[in-house]
């Protein structure tokens, strides 16, 4: 039985600053977000960010941005800026860059 923590769904805008693109970041983030069962879209941005939207319950969501500043191996993250957002997605899409 899930608890009322479980029901919430909340939704989030990341933007990932630092060495971010080229490091297989946007995929490694579309596999945590997966494995957490949160669901959105990942892109590059054309000033070498990522930028993420973000759904799901508050606890894989902490966790999906807990593992964001750090990323994958080669990354470098310098800054993951988190704001509140809005959206209902079906599953995880990377997008093209923009």
């Amino acid at each position: 039985m899930l608890n009322n923590t479980e029901m919430i769904t909340i939704v989030r805008h990341l933007r990932i600053h630092g060495l971010v693109q080229g490091v297989y970041y946007r995929q490694s983030l579309q596999e945590q977000a997966q494995a957490l069962e949160v669901t959105g879209w990942v892109r590059n941005r054309l000033d070498s960010s990522v930028e993420a939207v973000v759904c799901g319950s508050p606890q894989a969501l902490e966790r999906l941005i807990k593992w964001s500043r750090t990323g994958p191996p080669a990354a470098v993250v310098n800054e993951v800026v988190v704001t509140e957002a809005q959206g209902q997605y079906k599953d995880f899409e990377r997008l093209p860059t923009v």
